[in-house]
């Protein structure tokens, strides 16, 4: 039998980034939404917990969106934080203006 190498000795190493990589955006999404969160009140005041009476199943719904969407932004800039969290920001208060916009106009 012919000698052949080890193929569990010459495998290539595993990149462990990607957990943290999750995480960090997976917190990042969450920020991003308690800060989108908050910005309605800080720009019309506090009738705006009134309109959230009726609607808040819809803002919640944006939450696991806002955390997975941290996610696949941290995976697809592999990690460049201050990037990730800028865009996770941009992606998430959009996607939340852009309800509170529809549901204001409707």
């Amino acid at each position: 039998m012919p000698d052949l190498p080890d193929p569990v000795s010459h495998a290539p190493p595993y990149n462990k980034e990607w957990p943290s990589a999750l995480v960090a955006g997976g917190c990042f999404g969450l920020f991003a939404y308690l800060l989108a969160l908050l910005s309605p009140f800080m720009a019309f005041g506090a009738s705006v917990l009134f309109f959230f009476l009726y609607t808040w199943p819809f803002f919640l719904a944006l939450l696991p969106v806002a955390v997975f969407s941290g996610m696949a932004i941290s995976v697809w800039q592999r990690q460049k934080i201050f990037i990730t969290f800028l865009l996770t920001l941009a992606v998430v208060g959009l996607s939340f203006w852009g309800l509170f916009y529809a549901f204001i106009g409707w």
